[in-house]
This record gives C-alpha cells, sequence and structure tokens, in this order.
C-alpha cells in the first residue's frame, strides 16, 4: 500500500493517502468486495457438495443442480432490485452496508441444521448479493473525478482483482473446512468473511466519496406510497398462494424453482422488449439495441455453460475425478479455485495482447471477441466429453482433464465478460444508461434458469448426449456471430 500527500482529484475525504496511487476508499471497497466473494464463493463451492452428500440433504443430482442454477439466477435477477434501491431509496453506501449484513445473517442462518432454515439462508444470501453487487461498484465510480478520470479504468482493474482474490481463496479455506469438518462449520466460516468486510467497510466509512452516501433520485411520498401498496399486493398473493398449496400437502421444491427459472426467461425478454418498444429512442439507439440483442443472446448461452462449472461439473468431479496429485488427496471444492488463479494470471496477459494489438492495427472487433469466447466455451464441454466418457465404466479420471476445461472457459471468459460490460455502456440509450448494467446481467440470470429448466424438466446434464449438444450449440453460435460480425457491426453504428 502506497501513501502521498497528493489530494486526490475528485477531492473525496481522506484521500490525502493513496491505494496503489488510488483514492484511498478503493482500499476499503476493494476488502469489502474480496470479504464478500469470499463468503459468497466459499459457499457456492460447498453448495452442490452439501445438496448431494448422505451427510447433508442428499438430493439427486438433477435437483441439487436446479436448486443451484436457480440459487445463480436469482442472485443476478435481484441485481435490477438492488440498483433501484441504491438509486432511489437508500443510497449505494446505506444498501451495501445492508446488503452485507443479510448476506452474514444468511450465512449464519446456513451454519444451523435443518432443512427449512437452509433454505431461507439461501434467500438471505440471494437477496444481500444481490443488493450488493449493484451498488459497490457505482461506489468504486463515484471516487473518480468523472469518466475521464485517467485513474478511473486502472481502479476496476485493482478492484477486480479482489474479487478474484477472494473468489480463489474461498474454496481452499471454506471448502476444506466443510468437507472435513462439517458443511455447517464451513457455512459459518462464510458468515465470519462477511463479517469482516462489513466491519471494515463501516470502520473505514469517512475514506468513501460523499456521493456515495446520496440518494440520486430519491422517491416522491407517492411514489413510496405506490411501491408500498404494489409489494404488499404481490406478496400477499404468495403468501396466499403457496399457503393454499402447503396446507393441500401437494408443495414440492419445483413450486419454488419452476415459477423462479420462468422468471429467470420472461423477465430478461420483458425488459429488452420494454426498450425495443420505446417510441423515444432515436432510430441510432434503435439500431444500437437490435446489435445489443445478439451479444446478450450469446452472453446467456455464454454463461449457461459457464456456470455449470460450480455445478454439472463440480457434482462430476465428486465420485469420478481422481482428486490427489502426487499422492496427497485434496477435497472436491478446491477445484472452484481454478477459474479464479487462471483469471488472475491470464488478465494481464489479455490486456497486453490486445493493447499490442491495438497498436499494429490488429484488434479484434467487440463481435469477433464475443464470437470467441462462446466459441471457446463450448470447446470446453467437447473436451469435457472426454473424461465423462472415460469415467462411464466407474474408473475414476485424472484432476487435469477438469484443469484444462476450466482453462478454456476462463479464456472465454475474458474474451467476452469484459468486453461485454464495456460494450453495455457504450450502446446503451441514454434513457437507459443506468439500467442497461442489470440486463448485461439478466443475460447470466436467463442462461442460469435454462440450465435450471433443463434439470427440473428430468434432463441428465451429466450425460454426454447432453453435455454434445451443449457444446455444439456454443460453436455453432459463435460462429453464426463471427459470420454475421458486418451485420452487427454496421447495427453498432460508431462503436467498434
Amino acid at each position: 500500500m502506497a501513501s502521498s500527500l497528493t489530494k486526490d482529484a475528485a477531492g473525496n475525504p481522506g484521500s490525502q493517502k493513496t491505494f496503489f496511487g488510488h483514492p484511498r476508499g478503493l482500499a476499503t471497497l476493494f476488502l469489502t468486495e474480496m470479504w464478500e466473494r469470499f463468503s459468497y464463493y466459499g459457499m457456492r463451492a460447498l453448495l452442490p457438495l452439501y445438496l448431494i452428500a448422505p451427510g447433508g440433504l442428499a438430493l439427486d443430482a438433477a435437483t441439487a443442480t436446479v436448486i443451484y442454477s436457480v440459487y445463480m439466477a436469482t442472485v443476478y435477477l435481484l441485481t435490477l432490485p438492488g440498483g433501484w434501491f441504491g438509486d432511489r431509496y437508500w443510497g449505494p453506501r446505506k444498501t451495501v452496508a445492508i446488503a452485507a449484513s443479510i448476506v452474514m445473517l444468511g450465512h449464519l442462518t446456513l451454519a444451523l441444521p435443518g432443512d427449512a432454515v437452509f433454505y431461507v439462508g439461501l434467500v438471505l444470501v440471494a437477496i444481500g448479493s444481490g443488493l450488493l453487487k449493484a451498488n459497490i461498484s457505482t461506489m468504486v465510480g463515484h471516487l473518480y473525478d468523472g469518466p475521464n478520470d485517467p485513474r478511473r479504468d486502472g481502479g476496476f482493474t485493482v478492484f477486480y482483482m479482489g474479487i478474484n482474490i477472494g473468489a480463489f481463496a474461498a474454496p481452499l479455506v471454506i471448502g476444506t473446512v466443510g468437507e472435513n469438518v462439517g458443511w455447517h462449520w464451513g457455512f459459518g466460516l462464510a458468515a465470519l468473511g462477511m463479517g469482516l468486510g462489513l466491519l471494515q467497510f463501516l470502520l473505514a466509512g469517512k475514506t468513501l466519496s460523499p456521493r456515495s452516501s446520496e440518494v440520486p433520485k430519491p422517491l416522491s411520498s407517492d411514489e413510496r406510497n405506490n411501491v408500498i401498496r404494489k409489494s404488499l399486493i404481490w406478496l400477499l398473493i404468495a403468501v396466499v398462494f403457496y399457503g393454499i398449496v402447503g396446507f393441500s400437502g401437494s408443495f414440492t421444491i419445483k413450486w419454488a424453482t419452476v415459477p423462479l427459472t420462468i422468471l429467470g426467461l420472461v423477465i430478461p425478454i420483458m425488459v429488452l422488449g420494454r426498450m425495443k418498444r420505446d417510441k423515444e429512442l432515436t432510430g441510432t439507439e434503435q439500431s444500437k439495441l437490435s446489435a445489443y440483442v445478439w451479444f446478450f443472446i450469446a452472453a446467456a448461452v455464454f454463461w449457461m455453460i459457464y456456470d455449470q462449472g460450480g455445478s454439472t461439473l463440480a457434482i462430476f468431479a465428486d465420485g469420478k475425478v481422481d482428486n490427489q496429485v502426487f499422492g496427497w488427496e485434496f477435497p472436491v471444492s478446491w477445484f472452484q479455485s481454478v477459474n479464479p488463479i487462471l483469471v488472475m494470471a491470464l488478465a494481464p496477459v489479455f490486456a497486453w495482447i490486445w493493447l499490442y494489438l491495438n497498436k499494429k492495427g490488429k484488434e479484434p472487433s467487440t463481435i469477433t471477441k464475443f464470437a470467441g469466447g462462446l466459441t471457446l466455451v463450448g470447446i470446453s464441454f467437447f473436451v469435457f466429453l472426454l473424461p465423462l466418457t472415460a469415467s462411464s465404466d466407474g474408473s475414476l479420471v485424472n484432476p487435469w482433464w477438469l484443469v484444462v476445461i476450466y482453462f478454456c472457459q476462463t479464456v472465454g471468459e475474458l474474451m467476452l465478460s469484459p468486453v461485454g460490460l464495456s460494450v453495455t455502456t457504450k450502446m446503451a440509450p441514454a434513457k437507459y444508461a443506468s439500467q442497461m448494467m442489470g440486463v448485461w446481467f439478466l443475460a447470466v440470470t436467463a442462461g442460469d434458469s435454462v440450465t435450471g429448466l433443463l434439470s427440473d424438466s428430468g434432463v441428465d446434464l451429466n450425460r454426454t448426449g447432453v453435455v454434445a449438444l451443449e457444446a455444439a450449440l456454443a460453436v455453432v453460435g459463435g460462429l453464426a456471430i463471427f459470420m454475421y460480425r458486418r451485420k452487427v457491426k454496421s447495427l453498432m453504428g460508431e462503436i467498434h
């Protein structure tokens, strides 16, 4: 950590000292996000294993995949109302503090024995993560003097490293405790991580920008009453409906998972459809929105396969992979640390490659990078077919197969995810500038919802035929996007 007597350009409190040349508040947000990701990814690494374990909930693989997929879809779906709370009700800083408290409470609930409290804890973690994710990145932006501050991109890069440090350490620590000591001890350790993040966030609040405490567009009293009235009506409908289902004795997990997965598909379509029907948008904005639909669909297919790294691949690793290296056995959950360590190792390499190619005038276009990312995630599942077939006779396969699969997916992620965030901000209509980031996260919701619906319909995602079909869908989709790249470029206008 570096120090300087130079005041930050934005004049933020506590900016006389800097964090690697950035406003001091970046250290606060870096650590908050690192601990939140530590708790989130630690719980995520344990979740599918706990769901299928005899000492856990002892569910079948299909049901475990449904629950995992619905959970993931819900987290990203809730980023929309999370952003709304930050913009209209509490302000980003207060929303993050409340969100972190809810996440911690959720992990503490998961640490308690009992099936019912487990699902309550899962819901609380999803709500808290959705609220936090939508606002903490906004607070990073508040530390800088507008979008043209030359340190801004570097600040987000440092912040992104905090995410991956937490994601890397979590399976190693929480996964080991959960698998070797006790599942609920692992969930409790995730609560401790979030508690540490919340504590330093509250103690170091003076380093944050005053803008983060402001409510950008506060609700009027009429708007607030309208929101409360509608929320209570929908809550009453849900309570009555599920009360009837519960007392009739016909409630099963499908009564919760099916509506959520359908919502995960319907809401993204409705949001994009509403934007496309908006007559106030200019012709140029409508053209960019049409181009963005291509990116959205490609991203949804990508995340549908990519997020199975924590469900389908994790369940495959539990029982079909020889998790030993040089005779030393490691917990299955450790496989979830492969992706973040690869991201940290490869992200600087990709940044250098794009810069080098740009100077040569040969940097691939945004649409070409997207096509490459989608193709690579498809190739990862073609690779998955090899160990999947080899294990069909009961043999344990080499763990390096999973490393190769995660490597392909990580390279694909680095081609698609950062580019997707950038192109979302560039192609957003002025009227929907803040909402479009939520739309980008809805692509994750849509992809995970498809996975959930497939599993809920009885589709075994660990069958070679299904894996081959998903792989082919991604590769064909990537090639199709590449073939139509000129058409998409023309719709994008001046965006390259």
